[in-house]
């Protein structure tokens, strides 16, 4: 199983960026598929999640309004639309794979529910 994050860079505040992460190994369409992000010195925290199908998603606050999470199945891929950047959003950005079913919100933004992981990709937001 590999799922490859790629996107992340340098953008300036106020500034998008899209990420994706290819899936293969993986039955892809079966899977919820989340991001997480973590930031140097803090623990890894819940960003974004959508379903099978992506009729459903999940945002963490902070987020909300700000990124948009999407999936193509054809493509094995998903995806995460930055906008309006902020310092704060700079991090380590991980994509993961979860076999289970579409479940609560705690439940989808929780670490321990996903079964596969990527590498992770660097953004980085200058002020």
């Amino acid at each position: 199983v590999q799922l490859q994050a790629s996107g992340g860079g340098l953008v300036q505040a106020g500034g998008s960026l899209r990420l994706s992460c290819a899936a293969s190994g993986i039955t892809f369409k079966n899977y919820v598929m989340g991001w997480f992000r973590q930031a140097p010195g803090k623990e890894r925290e819940f960003v974004a999640a959508i379903s099978w199908s992506g009729s459903r998603t999940y945002y963490a606050d902070s987020v909300k309004g700000l990124f948009t999470i999407s999936r193509d199945n054809a493509k094995n891929t998903v995806y995460l639309q930055m906008n309006s950047a902020k310092p704060e959003d700079t991090a380590v950005y991980y994509c993961a794979a979860d076999r289970g079913t579409w479940g609560t919100r705690p439940q989808v933004s929780s670490l321990y529910a996903y079964d596969y992981w990527g590498q992770g990709t660097l953004v980085t937001v200058s002020s």
